[in-house]
């Protein structure tokens, strides 16, 4: 059986000025940071030779990325199986809002928790995330 959730792949904030509070990370916390914000590399538990990613991020405050969810944050988790763990939230009662979406650096689908909070899963593609965000990483 597939483990259900593997890491925090993220988090995702709304800012009044997305810029201004990445170049505040920038320079008062050492942030790598681009338009998207920043990613942490990290290596696997099971094997340190493979890398993994979690990222973080600032949207505009009118951001409709979130929805349904009207909370300012959203956690993104990295799973195994998106499709097998889909499957197994529906037979719990668990609902995914909207569609699966497939790029090459992962898929990633979304549920709601009981507090109202938006997750967003991810099965990650680790080798092809690094391609593209390259040498963008904060360590």
């Amino acid at each position: 059986m597939p483990k259900r959730v593997t890491a925090i792949g993220g988090i995702f904030f709304k800012c009044q000025d997305p810029a201004a509070v990445r170049e505040w990370y920038n320079k008062h916390l050492g942030f790598n940071t681009d338009q998207y914000g920043t990613s942490f590399e990290w290596r696997h538990a099971d094997d340190p030779e493979k890398k993994g990613y979690s990222v973080w991020s600032t949207f505009p405050k009118d951001t409709k990325y979130f929805e349904p969810s009207g909370k300012d944050f959203m956690i993104n988790l990295r799973v195994e199986d998106l499709d097998w763990l889909l499957a197994e939230l529906k037979k719990e009662g668990i609902e995914q809002i909207g569609e699966t979406q497939a790029y090459e650096y992962g898929k990633f689908a979304h549920i709601i928790d009981p507090e109202g909070n938006k997750i967003e899963l991810w099965q990650s593609n680790d080798e092809e995330y690094e391609k593209m965000i390259g040498e963008l990483v904060t360590k």
